[in-house]
């Protein structure tokens, strides 16, 4: 039974990536200023470069041939209380950021807090009782969380943008920045619209001290099977006074990381996407031999993973990003931090030991399927 379920939950994830992004849904109301972005075309956005997706039959024979990888901890991962100075008092002048799960992050920098696609919620899933269940519970509840000075959104798939999160955070955020398409659903879930400020690729926005850029990213969207791509995905600079920081949001590798680190690097602090990638779907999620060098391609200084060890996305172990990425930052002479839940970071901080390694008996990547050297 155990195994029908997750064959069927398979069946219906696999489903939904193949065709919420071939699926195109028409906007209204603000058709021209989508319509002038450079990457809309035909009525939905689309990646610069072509990408491609795997056949749903080949999505099942890779759930099959995977099915003895552990892809869960053995046991729930704990969570490092959050400092008492993040959660009161003022925000940090230096950048400092505390991990909270998967890609949520709450970000301290110029005396002010920024949260990164909170989903706060048990499960990535548009229902309660089905879909991607957490390894362990976030590192903050919404009701813990201080007041978030501003919101950033990468793009609208459920484990970036949870529904409940943002309703429940209506009444803590000042601003909510998001890509074209992504505020209407703000909006529609009760967020005022003079606090939501979409931006296409290489927009920016004047917050505070800080400036805020929707950069390029290699993705798709969509929250069902008619909306595919209705709405834009990106990355996310944010320059402060003294400091730098990327988040890449999901992505595949891309052209455009160059250009990012041209534009607007050196960054002090990089938040890059390692996890949930699989040779069936290459170019809209990155093998960790690809994070690193998209932090490289940006110039980083120092790299946090994030989008792993939280939900069950993929086909590899849970624990097989944080290995690969630690051990070819090593190799490359690449500064990399991977903090535990709820624990803070600085550029400056030294290398969290593998807290990971206690959770299971061997530490080694075991996915055979997932070996490909980033091209």
């Amino acid at each position: 039974m155990l195994f029908f379920s997750l064959v069927l939950l398979g069946l219906v994830l696999a489903m939904w990536l193949l065709f919420a992004r071939r699926s195109t849904t028409r906007h209204t109301g603000r058709d021209a200023r989508y319509a002038s972005s450079p990457v809309w075309r035909d009525g939905r956005f689309r990646n610069v470069a072509d990408t491609r997706a795997g056949s749903l039959r080949g999505v099942m024979r890779e759930f099959w041939a995977n099915r003895g990888i552990r892809r869960k901890p053995r046991s729930p991962l704990p969570v490092t209380p959050v400092r008492a100075d993040v959660l009161s008092g003022p925000a940090s002048q230096a950048l400092q950021v505390t991990w909270l799960g998967h890609s949520t992050t709450l970000i301290e920098i110029d005396g002010l807090r920024l949260l990164t696609d909170p989903v706060l919620s048990e499960r990535a899933s548009p229902v309660p009782f089905a879909g991607p269940k957490r390894f362990t519970p976030p590192a903050l509840t919404v009701a813990q969380l201080p007041h978030i000075d501003a919101v950033l959104l990468s793009h609208d798939h459920f484990d970036h943008l949870d529904r409940d999160t943002i309703r429940a955070l209506a009444g803590k955020v000042g601003r909510f920045y998001t890509t074209l398409g992504v505020g209407r659903r703000l909006i529609a879930w009760g967020i005022a619209a003079d606090r939501v400020v979409e931006l296409d690729w290489w927009q920016e926005a004047s917050f505070g001290s800080l400036t805020l850029a929707a950069t390029p990213a290699q993705h798709f969207s969509g929250r069902g099977l008619r909306d595919g791509n209705s709405t834009l995905w990106a990355s996310w600079v944010v320059l402060g006074t003294q400091e730098r920081l990327f988040f890449s949001g999901d992505t595949g590798m891309h052209a455009g990381f160059a250009e990012i680190g041209e534009r607007y690097g050196p960054f002090d602090l990089t938040l890059i996407e390692c996890g949930a990638y699989n040779e069936l779907w290459p170019d809209v999620h990155m093998q960790p031999e690809q994070s690193i060098a998209a932090h490289q391609l940006v110039r980083g200084r120092t790299m946090m993973p994030v989008h792993w060890g939280t939900f069950d996305l993929a086909m590899h172990r849970w624990d097989e990003p944080a290995e690969r990425a630690r051990a070819l930052a090593a190799e490359q002479g690449v500064h990399l931090v991977q903090p535990r839940p709820g624990e803070t970071v600085r550029p400056d901080s030294t290398l969290q030991a593998p807290w990971w390694r206690v959770f299971e008996a061997d530490s080694a990547p075991s996915s055979i399927h997932n070996k490909e050297s980033a091209a």
